[in-house]
């Protein structure tokens, strides 16, 4: 059957029955019909939180093959719960772009998905259009402050970097020139969409601990400079009371289940390529207030979206996690060891021993951080006795733990080996997490920390628009922030081409956006985009839907 195909015939419950296994009462929930739910911030605990056990799921560097990490992550969760850890999975909301463009849906697979699948990958509780509507409420107020006679701040049209936002891929509209059409209709100038996912709100959706947090960082969003070089901020144009307002219920984190009936937590989108990569803190301060376990997911590989867990969100929640889990398939190191896409299925265990240095970097970096990391192969029947081995001969002589998971085939029974092995982790106590640079340190010291130690470049170059906006950067104190690296997923290096563990490269940083209101920069690599675009034939081609409202093609 297709994922699909298993998650309709799935035995959904209610959604109270869910929420009792977390001690919450139905009067507790505010209900989207009967299998959605959303959870009061009251029921945060932060007492709770530093008792509980945070377990982080990330993978190798991805591959067109496909690495599995959701389905890793739901998977572990149900493993945990059958060896009696109460345990919650959160992770992030799907976004229209990859639903609808290459990756299609985001809920896990086979028998490890959370339900209901088709609302969760479509507009689910409105979470991202709420976002998408704040933003673009701020855009528009900039270009009515431009317009306007008699409420104008002198904004220097020029020095906007602001743009809107749509949650889909649509290539057409990176750049676009706005105000055409005569005076009535605006100030001509050049702007343009970025995807919802990469909209600073979306980051600082998922970094706010409160409404009222919330609210201040919304007003310290940066906009430009005036024409007398005076610095512009959101909080000017007095809209951050009616942004926070469109995201009153979207602020709140949403309830629904795995296949085996336990609780999941699905809040927040960031991409980690473009952004930080993490469901929301109020998300994962939720499961731990509610659960003995919570395992939760980081976007793509280590390199990106668990680096910046845990140099951003861990520092900024006062958080970290007990064990890490790298996901892999011998599938995608044969495709690091240089094997053909179209024979990834056939037994090569020279490219499989050839793709092996991918793995060994994201463990040294998982390591590096203090946390020990445990392997998970998320296996696919085309792998061989003799793959296998070969990553279990790896994983014993660097005296790193391994497991073999068959979480898509069988849920949580094919997680249990995994799970004893997280637990015995998390017994241990010995997690002493570093973070790879101190918020302090000034800005090129903070991207080179990452690049050289993370990526394994030999340095940096800023081209001369980084340069400038470093000068920027200090003029308005912002120094002390953390970096959020925008780079490509599908090499450790800033060149997609580079596959395995390059060697021998250099960073190039063309160059870094000011995200004040979350809290972080955006240093800006390579030719990585915001706005990404639809393939030739995209997944939409095979989503439709009958007079029953059945829906079909998500995956």
């Amino acid at each position: 059957m297709t994922d699909l195909d298993i998650a309709k015939k799935a035995q959904k419950k209610h959604i109270t029955e869910i929420a009792s296994k977390l001690g919450l009462k139905e009067e507790d929930l505010e209900m989207f019909g009967k299998y959605k739910a959303k959870i009061p911030l009251s029921k945060i605990d932060e007492d709770k939180v530093k008792q509980s056990n945070l377990i982080l799921v990330t993978a190798i560097s991805p591959t067109p093959a496909g690495e599995g990490k959701t389905t890793m992550s739901i998977g572990l969760s149900e493993g945990l719960n059958k060896l009696g850890k109460q345990t919650t999975v959160v992770l992030r909301e799907p976004s229209l772009g990859p639903v609808f463009g290459i990756k299609g849906g985001a809920t896990g697979g086979g028998y490890s998905q959370v339900l209901p699948l088709e609302d969760i990958n479509l507009h689910f509780t409105g979470d991202f259009s709420a976002v998408e509507k704040a933003h673009n409420l701020l855009s528009a107020v900039i270009d009515n402050n431009l317009q306007s006679k008699t409420n104008n701040l002198g904004i220097d049209a020029r020095t906007v970097a602001w743009k809107r936002v749509i949650d889909m891929n649509d290539r057409a509209l990176r750049k676009i020139n706005v105000g055409l059409g005569g005076t009535t209709f605006g100030i001509p100038r050049e702007t343009g969409f970025d995807i919802t996912a990469a909209s600073e709100i979306m980051a600082i959706l998922c970094l706010s601990k409160d409404l009222a947090d919330l609210k201040t960082r919304l007003g310290n969003i940066f906009i430009g400079y005036t024409f007398k070089k005076e610095p512009i901020f959101a909080k000017d144009l007095k809209v951050q009371g009616a942004m926070a307002a469109l995201l009153k219920e979207a602020i709140k984190p949403n309830l629904v289940q795995t296949i085996e009936g336990n609780p999941a937590i699905i809040h927040g989108g960031p991409f980690a390529n473009i952004a930080q990569g993490t469901n929301t803190v109020i998300a994962t301060k939720m499961g731990m207030s509610l659960s003995d376990y919570t395992v939760t997911e980081a976007g793509f590989g280590a390199d990106l979206g668990a680096e910046k867990f845990l140099d951003i969100k861990c520092q900024s929640a006062g958080i970290s996690p007990k064990a890490v889990v790298i996901t892999t398939t011998i599938r995608a190191l044969k495709y690091h060891g240089g094997a053909d896409l179209k024979n990834l299925t056939e037994e090569n265990v020279d490219a499989l021993r050839k793709g092996l240095p991918n793995l060994e970097k994201h463990l040294e970096n998982v390591q590096q951080f203090g946390i020990k990391p445990v392997i998970a192969i998320n296996r696919f029947i085309t792998d061989s006795d003799a793959e296998i081995e070969v990553i279990e001969d790896f994983a014993n002589a660097k005296g790193v733990r391994v497991a073999l998971a068959e979480v898509w085939a069988k849920g949580g029974d094919g997680a249990i080996d995994l799970a004893k092995h997280v637990i015995d982790i998390v017994e241990e106590d010995s997690a002493n997490f570093t973070p790879m640079y101190d918020w302090k340190m000034d800005v090129k010291s903070k991207i080179e920390a990452i690049a050289t130690k993370i990526y394994g470049a030999d340095g940096v170059e800023y081209d001369a628009k980084a340069k400038r906006n470093l000068r920027t950067i200090a003029a308005l104190g912002l120094e002390e922030l953390p970096v959020c690296i925008a780079k490509t997923q599908k090499s450790l290096s800033d060149n997609d081409k580079l596959l395995g563990r390059p060697t021998g490269f250099r960073v190039t940083i063309r160059e870094i956006e000011i995200a004040a209101g979350a809290g972080f920069l955006v240093p800006i690599s390579g030719n990585i985009m915001r706005m990404p675009g639809l393939p030739a034939h995209p997944a939409s081609e095979n989503i439709d839907i009958d007079n029953d409202g059945n829906i079909t093609g998500l995956f």
